[in-house]
């Protein structure tokens, strides 16, 4: 029989432009492009052209580049009565990074800049920062939902 999981979150980051958006970019940078490049031909720099194309080829690149990076990678925080663990997931795969009896588990949250916060979790001298792709606010609303989770898993055992 499963454990009842009082937790299950998957946090992953956000892309900061939709494909709608990539393409609205990439149109103005090619509209941009091509009437500097109109102009420089009319001038007489024949070569810059090869130069523009390969301005848009490099923004093509890197956005892919970085959409690549972020596709499919997550944190995964489950709370459970017997334990609290916390998985990485890339992809299809994943792997467990932390795992503590939620009877002795803490969660900590710090603040040590204006616009820093960090969520941990605490055991015996131990620690580990969860919710990165999280935003400050978002953090402290996790922090509150993740203590409630532990002590609603307590609660189960004792």
């Amino acid at each position: 029989m499963a454990a009842t999981l009082y937790m299950d979150a998957r946090i992953a980051p956000t892309r900061s432009l939709s494909k709608k958006g990539f393409v609205r970019l990439l149109a103005v940078i090619i509209a941009f492009n091509v009437a500097v490049g109109a102009f420089v031909v009319s001038i007489g720099a024949f070569p810059v052209p090869v130069f523009l194309g390969l301005d848009v080829l490099g923004v093509w690149l890197a956005f892919r580049a970085s959409y690549r990076g972020a596709a499919g990678q997550a944190e995964r925080v489950q709370v459970c009565a017997d334990h609290v663990r916390v998985l990485h997931e890339i992809g299809r795969h994943s792997r467990t990074v932390w795992t503590s009896p939620t009877a002795f588990t803490r969660v900590a949250v710090e603040a040590p800049g204006e616009h820093e916060t960090r969520v941990q979790l605490r055991l015996s001298g131990r620690s580990l920062t969860v919710g990165h792709a999280l935003s400050p606010m978002e953090r402290a609303d996790f922090a509150a939902a993740l203590d409630q989770a532990i002590r609603s898993a307590r609660a189960e055992r004792y």
